[in-house]
């Protein structure tokens, strides 16, 4: 286990043909070269050709490493974040810390390296709003600082396995796929949803952030003497689901469903049509909220651009989801006839769906490919029934994301309610223990 501090590359850019930006404070490129200012980043003949502000040949190489001289700030342009989500977009963001520019084949991926507390900084700020209780920034700081070591810590153990970035299993009737977050190759993390959330100094970390970070600095979550791989999603919908219906078929203790309610009991969904009851229903839980004051508390602006997460219905045309599926899964099921739950995790999210078509069958899994399938970006979750009308599909569903691990939305609410971040943690991370490690 760790004794002190780490720092992360974090990849911010993933390939792009050109990165532009500007170095607001001095860097170092070479040992005796300092740059400052707009700058120019061009993938040419396999290496990184940088050019300054008038345009002229600063440096070129496989990679080039921008050394803070004093504080290390940076713009980089066009940062696009929530790939895939209903809110993606792009912004010119600010970050601390180095930068380091690295030739892929199909483009310039650009790294921040960052020390890991002043990144969690930028990650409370970025998935919470400045004015959220201090009691869920703490808790938050907490989780994800614990889920980024437990990864790092994961990357050292298994460094040599060439492990893939997505893990797929197909046969003639099934294909089950699914996407971890310690696969990345030449950085830790990247600086999106896919990981955490994160946007350097973009936005100003507010003195909350600030604090929460100091208050819990180098406290994590701990089982079995291990650092826990503490996930979160936005809601659970009213109960969180175990992190091998998700990722890998490896159950841990501290990551079993919980129900997202002051009553600790969790009675399982045993059957289809308990999980059809169960998410057709409004339950009391702590994420089932419609309080505006305390979502704009809790969420970024764009994040609230989502209201519905609770409980939601997305309509298809027999011809659109048809349509749909093709395109994202590149199978041509011909008409679809069918969407079928074959499985399901204790949350109610299908980690199995046969898909029936005209031309093909096949069964789809796990949670998040089922989620690429059904919609333009991704569905809200996959703890969702199917209802059949005419020539349309209704999907009625509860939840919003993978529902692993705490609440982001319950936490809030329990916080409000006056719930302490220890209090908090433990709720969703039951088996587990806290602890200053360094």
């Amino acid at each position: 286990m760790i004794t002190s501090e780490p720092v992360i590359k974090v990849g911010v850019i993933e390939r792009y043909p050109e990165i532009s930006g500007e170095l607001l404070q001095k860097f170092k490129i070479a040992e005796d070269v300092i740059v400052s200012g707009p700058f120019r980043a061009v993938l040419k003949d396999g290496d990184v050709v940088l050019y300054g502000g008038k345009e002229i040949e600063l440096l070129r190489g496989n990679q080039i490493v921008f050394t803070p001289v004093n504080g290390g700030a940076f713009m980089l342009h066009d940062v696009l974040f929530g790939i895939n989500f209903h809110w993606e977009r792009k912004e010119h963001q600010t970050f601390q810390g180095a930068l380091r520019l690295v030739a892929r084949p199909d483009g310039i991926t650009a790294i921040n390296e960052v020390s890991v507390e002043e990144y969690l900084a930028s990650v409370i700020s970025s998935e919470m709003s400045a004015s959220a209780p201090m009691e869920l920034l703490k808790a938050h700081a907490i989780t994800s600082r614990s889920w980024l070591v437990a990864m790092l810590e994961m990357k050292k153990k298994f460094s040599t396995l060439g492990i893939p970035s997505q893990r797929t299993s197909r046969t003639e009737t099934e294909l089950v796929r699914y996407y971890d977050r310690e696969d990345h190759d030449i950085f830790d993390v990247c600086a999106d949803d896919h990981c955490q959330r994160y946007q350097g100094i973009t936005k100003d970390i507010s003195n909350a952030a600030k604090e929460a970070i100091t208050a819990t600095r180098g406290v994590f979550l701990i089982h079995n003497n291990e650092i826990c791989d503490a996930r979160f999603s936005k809601s659970c919908g009213g109960i969180s689901e175990p992190f091998h219906t998700t990722w890998a078929e490896t159950p841990f203790a501290y990551l079993q469903p919980v129900p997202c309610s002051a009553d600790h009991a969790y009675l399982p969904l045993k059957s289809e049509e308990e999980a059809s009851q169960w998410i057709l229903s409004k339950p009391e839980a702590f994420c089932n909220t419609t309080d505006g004051n305390i979502l704009r508390q809790i969420l970024p602006s764009f994040d609230q651009e989502t209201t519905d997460f609770f409980r939601w219905t997305v309509r298809y045309s027999v011809q659109e989801l048809s349509d749909l599926v093709k395109k994202k899964s590149g199978i041509d099921f011909g008409t679809i006839t069918q969407l079928v739950p074959v499985k399901r995790g204790p949350s109610g999210r299908i980690t199995r769906l046969r898909i029936e078509g005209s031309k093909q069958t096949l069964t789809v899994g796990k949670e998040l490919e089922i989620r690429r399938w059904l919609s333009a970006s991704h569905l809200y979750s996959s703890a969702f029934v199917v209802e059949k009308e005419h020539d349309s599909f209704i999907l009625r569903g509860g939840g919003w994301g993978h529902g692993v691990g705490l609440c982001q939305i319950g936490a809030a609410v329990m916080a409000v309610k006056g719930f302490s971040s220890e209090q908090i943690v433990k709720h969703y991370f039951r088996e587990a223990e806290l602890r200053k490690v360094y």
